[in-house]
């Protein structure tokens, strides 16, 4: 039986835009033992995966910072004699862990530094592809590709169960409407201001009459308080309080989702929510939604090179979105 590696990238959006390509890999390979090398921050994205049987946490800065560490994941990875590697991460360290594991075919996009250590090293695109066929590009090159590009986030029965309590101790029944107001990002130049946030919230319930949840890691509890306080508490605050499975299911259950650039978003889309995506300082084109799901994107700013990394203090393209725009997009969003 093959046994494949797929070494996954570091964030939740990468890791969701891996998933056509994971899926593309088990069905050429229906009988391969098929390991993903993941952060274990990321893990919650794929543990009931069915195309994957075992995940190999690799943490680089803490557990496998030292070289012990990578030694001893290097020793793990021998007990499984994979024969090939796909490497979807652009690291040199971790395609050198993989040769130094004894994988004898080790797959990936091509780097002056890493080259030597592919046995099929593939040329990246001269334009810029979206990320979902970025990565699928790395399994063309072997001859595995796929049309379905939906991302695959699968849920467990106990998950959905634990979401639907939460659902059920802020009043919501099983055929109530509500929407989901996601406002963080990780970096704060892909964040729609908070005012425009606590404005929304206001204009939802007057217009619709519909609960609203704010969520968001526990990191964003302090924006998700703040935007709280200035709309009146026109939202219910459960940011911090949900795994990502829960909060994939709330979305899925949502009337629709709003969030910027961020992997709850993409959460949202892997779920078939309709969503309302906003962009500024980022493209839509490449880290956009994809896939079969429903969804508007919200980029209004064109001044700037898209995508800018630029240190920006007035993040004008974010604020460029309007309440009126996101109010008219979920309006055409609900009513199709």
């Amino acid at each position: 039986m093959k046994k494949i590696l797929i070494i996954e990238p570091n964030w939740l959006g990468d890791i969701l835009f891996t998933t056509p390509a994971i899926r593309a890999i088990r069905e050429k390979n229906p009988d391969a033992f098929i390991a993903c090398m993941i952060h274990p921050r990321c893990t919650e994205l794929l543990e009931d995966n069915p195309d994957i049987n075992k995940l190999m946490l690799f943490d680089e800065r803490v557990l496998h910072r030292s070289i012990l560490g990578k030694l001893l994941f290097i020793r793990d990875l021998r007990r499984f004699k994979f024969d090939t590697v796909i490497s979807f991460h652009r690291s040199m360290s971790r395609i050198l862990i993989a040769y130094l594991s004894g994988i004898s075919r080790r797959i990936g996009y091509y780097t002056r530094k890493r080259s030597w250590l592919l046995t099929d090293s593939v040329e990246p695109q001269a334009t810029p592809l979206h990320r979902v066929e970025y990565f699928l590009n790395i399994t063309r090159a072997v001859g595995i590709d796929t049309d379905n590009k939906d991302y695959q986030f699968s849920i467990p029965e106990s998950s959905v169960k634990s979401a639907e309590s939460i659902l059920e101790k802020a009043g919501i029944g099983a055929d109530d409407e509500f929407f989901v107001v996601n406002p963080g990002g990780n970096w704060l130049a892909k964040r729609w201001p908070e005012q425009r946030y606590a404005r929304l919230c206001k204009e939802l319930k007057a217009k619709y009459g519909k609960k609203i949840f704010l969520t968001g890691a526990f990191k964003d509890r302090e924006l998700s308080e703040e935007i709280m306080r200035m709309s009146g508490g026109s939202a219910i605050n459960i940011c911090g309080k949900t795994s990502l499975k829960e909060l994939a299911v709330i979305m899925r259950k949502a009337k629709v989702v709003v969030a910027n650039d961020s992997g709850p978003m993409h959460i949202a889309i892997s779920q078939k929510a309709p969503t309302i995506a906003l962009f500024g300082p980022t493209s839509p084109e490449i880290t956009g939604p994809y896939g079969s799901g429903e969804y508007a994107i919200l980029q209004r700013w064109t001044d700037c090179a898209i995508p800018c990394y630029a240190v920006c203090e007035d993040y004008k393209c974010m604020k460029a979105i309007t309440v009126e725009d996101v109010l008219e997009a979920i309006g055409r969003i609900t009513q199709k």
